[in-house]
């Protein structure tokens, strides 16, 4: 057996037993996030740059399935034209040789200064035509890699005073970039979608579709929605003190769960991207019944940082505990939804009679039916109880391995 810590001179193997993930569970990471160097706004880098190919070869042997890239991560600023296609056939031949996909690609449009006013929405117009060519660019990248989804993160897009933006003319130019890039990915027949990643600030004060409600509202006015659709972020939800599971579930519902960001977070405050399972934990527990009940089949993305804290070898451990808390989730939710008590406390709970529809028959027949009003008794329903409580604790028990 294996302790998770990557050991200088070899290699991380997947843990043995029912929590050792395997490509089946279609865990994925990007390049940016174990490839993350520990440099923030207060301080240096603590870790050298982690080479592509190494990075692939260590996702492989702790048992991820995929892998992903926004366009600089793989083809840094300033890389010749003449340098492009080796870097990528040593990137395709690293994932040939281990098995690994590219289910997601996308692009950086926010640590050039070029977008310090944003990519799409930016007040100048040269810089917006740029931004939008060097998305068209990575979104051959991403079909040359195989990937069906493409996010599309807003980071620069916003604004920190209110006269330096005007938000209608910004989401105007926001809708004219989406159905340029739906229009080029039709003609081209790339076979790609979008995934649009709502965050509420940071790094300008206040973004643009800061959440998965603004997202589907925005996804609505595009001219091809349905090559649209959200990817939400843990952290990002709970920096706008929303309920992840509960913003997923709407995505579900609408049809548009094209993709998944997992991380951990501590409540409203700066974006901390912990490894998943970390901070609330609850909310981690329902995110994963939602996701292994509700019918998702997309990846299972980790967008995390590890700390600057750590060492090359915590990198690699931090990533072999985010598929490994999952999976605990995983079996904690499955635990609960076996659990002949549970399912005996759901229906004292009522959540078999939410699946029926209210009015099944109709106004017509809602307005004859004497029992739905004048002879319901609103008292007697009032004075009932629902058995929450008892249904949660026994979610606890399971969460806390009690049961």
């Amino acid at each position: 057996m294996t302790d998770g810590i990557t050991r200088p001179a070899e290699h991380p193997a997947a843990p043995a037993g029912s929590l050792g993930p395997t490509p089946d569970d279609r865990f994925s990471f990007g390049l940016w996030t174990v490839g993350w160097q520990g440099r923030d706004p207060f301080g240096d880098a603590t870790r050298p740059p982690l080479d592509p190919v190494e990075t692939v070869e260590r996702l492989a042997a702790l048992g991820a399935y995929g892998v992903t890239l926004h366009d600089d991560d793989l083809l840094p600023p300033g890389t010749p034209e003449t340098g492009r296609p080796a870097r990528i056939e040593r990137f395709r031949a690293a994932l040939d040789r281990t098995g690994l996909v590219v289910p997601m690609a996308t692009v950086n449009l926010f640590t050039h200064p070029v977008f310090k006013d944003g990519a799409f929405t930016a007040n100048d117009l040269g810089v917006r035509r740029y931004a939008l060519r060097k998305t068209l660019r990575a979104l051959d990248l991403a079909a040359s890699l195989g990937a069906r989804t493409f996010v599309v993160w807003g980071g620069r897009e916003g604004a920190e005073s209110g006269a330096a933006k005007d938000v209608r003319l910004a989401l105007d130019r926001l809708k004219e970039a989406f159905d340029l890039l739906g229009e080029y990915v039709a003609e081209q027949g790339l076979g790609l979608r979008f995934a649009i990643e709502p965050k509420p600030n940071e790094p300008r004060g206040d973004l643009l579709l800061p959440t998965v409600g603004h997202a589907l509202a925005f996804i609505e006015r595009l001219e091809r929605p349905a090559l649209y659709g959200v990817n939400p972020e843990v952290g990002h939800e709970q920096m706008a003190g929303l309920n992840v599971p509960h913003a997923v579930a709407q995505a579900l519902w609408s049809g548009k769960l094209f993709h998944i960001d997992l991380n951990g977070q501590n409540g409203v405050k700066y974006d901390q991207d912990l490894r998943f399972g970390s901070g609330d934990l609850r909310s981690a527990f329902w995110l994963v019944d939602l996701l292994e009940t509700g019918g998702y089949d997309g990846p299972r993305h980790f967008d995390f940082k590890p700390p600057r804290t750590e060492d090359a070898d915590g990198v690699w451990a931090s990533a072999a505990g985010c598929m490994r808390n999952y999976l605990i989730l995983r079996e904690r939710s499955l635990a609960f939804r076996d659990d002949p008590r549970v399912r005996e406390a759901l229906r004292a709970a009522r959540l078999d009679e939410l699946a029926l529809a209210t009015a099944p028959g109709g106004l017509s027949e809602l307005l004859a039916d004497r029992t739905a009003f004048e002879e319901f008794d609103a008292r007697a329903a009032g004075e009932r109880g629902m058995a929450f409580e008892a249904l949660d604790q026994l979610a606890l028990d399971h969460l806390l391995g009690l049961r």
